[in-house]
């Protein structure tokens, strides 16, 4: 489980780099369904972008660690959570959107609790291999 978490944490880093510069590179483009929404939802979007890539980092800086901090796993993976509860709200109140949000939306309900379960793994393995040593002692 813990070669599980690193490789989830680590793919979970780089896409969200790789989408939020998309992201900042294409604003409107990248958006499907979006079209023409103007120059403000376009400078929201590239913003967002940067923002995605941050959070991309912190996946990423997590899963350099050893062991994965699991306080951070389930933070990350909370706040990806909340993203999809944002979605849920806008279906509620703006209607369905494109067909590919509602894969992401998906995909954003999918993932937490799969990060969740998984979050402490690597300390837990940490653990188990540290006490027939502290034993021996």
């Amino acid at each position: 489980m813990a070669r599980a978490l690193r490789t989830l944490t680590q793919l979970m880093g780089w896409s969200s780099v790789a989408i939020g510069l998309f992201h900042v590179a294409l604003g409107n483009a990248a958006i499907p369904g979006a079209g023409s929404a103007g120059p403000t939802i376009d400078s929201w979007g590239r913003f967002m972008g940067a923002s995605f890539v941050g959070y991309g980092l912190a996946w990423i800086w997590a899963a350099r660690q050893r062991p994965i901090p699991a306080q951070v796993v389930r933070w990350l993976a909370g706040v990806f959570l909340l993203g999809a509860a944002g979605r849920f709200l806008s279906l509620a109140v703006a209607g369905r959107p494109q067909w590919f949000q509602l894969a992401l939306t998906a995909i954003e309900v999918a993932l937490p609790p799969v990060f969740f379960w998984l979050a402490d793994a690597e300390e837990r393995t940490e653990r188990v291999a540290a006490e027939p040593a502290a034993a021996g002692h």
